[in-house]
């Protein structure tokens, strides 16, 4: 995966987060929404770790190391970072 696919991912899942974020507060029949709640929560945390990979790529080519090397990180750990 390069740049560009984490970057066109993470458009993806920002569209989606859009999309989730602005839907109804209750779905239709008055259900909690408990799946919207669980993908959203899903596509930040994948966000987060295509951010988290994207910058890694960038920082090792920046110093001469070779992109392909990073990986994609656990949730528990791009989600610990502090900002």
């Amino acid at each position: 995966m390069d740049n560009q696919d984490i970057l066109e991912r993470i458009k993806a899942l920002v569209e989606e987060e859009h999309v989730l974020r602005e839907g109804p507060a209750q779905p239709a029949g008055g259900g909690t929404g408990a799946p919207d709640i669980l993908r959203l929560q899903q596509v930040e945390e994948q966000l987060d770790q295509c951010w988290d990979l994207l910058r890694q790529r960038r920082a090792k080519k920046d110093y001469g190391e070779n992109p392909d090397e990073a990986e994609v990180r656990p949730v528990s750990e791009v989600e610990g970072y502090q900002s």
